[in-house]
């Protein structure tokens, strides 16, 4: 179906998230967090998450979706691209408020703009694997096979101009969740 290599994206997103609510939570602890975790998070928020995820819903599926006769301006599309933008937002204080954690050691900042991140997409996920995409389910069955075409193509597009692989970030994020778990020990 056209939505489970969105909903894969999704896993991979959710154990970034994990590692991020650790980082939190270690942060709060007045524990020191390496560049070598933050780096990779905000690399994985970036450009996994959105370069290569929200483009591949923002190019494909949502276009698919229109077509199916939802709207673009308003619904559940309009949310969804609002969300991505929020999204971005997020990301680029989170890399901003990292950048000063490394240099100054001050992680008020970075903890306040990381839990935003969180909470923001662990809701966005839920919204989208909740009623998204049973609604694309439902409304794309016919065009399945040229959705999932699209999103492989998009995903594989987008790495390639990253100089990056999915199996990159999947290997990331298992290493993040170890090194996490590592810097609480």
């Amino acid at each position: 179906m056209s939505t489970a290599s969105l909903r894969k994206d999704h896993e991979l997103i959710e154990k970034v998230i994990k590692a991020m609510e650790s980082t939190i939570q270690l942060l709060n602890d007045k524990k020191q967090i390496p560049e070598s975790i933050l780096l990779p998070v905000i690399d994985f928020s970036k450009n996994f998450t959105d370069v290569c995820h929200h483009s591949k819903e923002e190019k494909s599926l949502f276009p698919a979706l229109e077509q199916a006769g939802l709207p673009k301006n308003m619904g559940p599309i309009a949310m969804m691209l609002i969300d991505h933008e929020r999204s971005r937002e997020i990301g680029a204080h989170m890399e901003e408020s990292a950048k000063e954690y490394l240099s100054s050691g001050n992680s008020e900042n970075l903890i306040n703009d990381m839990k935003q991140y969180v909470e923001h997409i662990t809701e966005h996920l839920w919204k989208e694997n909740n009623k998204l995409f049973m609604m694309a389910e439902a409304r794309l069955q016919y065009v399945a096979q040229k959705v999932d075409k699209e999103l492989n193509e998009i995903e594989d597009s987008k790495l390639k101009e990253l100089g990056k692989s999915r199996s990159h970030y999947e290997r990331l994020a298992e290493n993040l969740v170890k090194d996490v778990s590592q810097q609480g020990s």
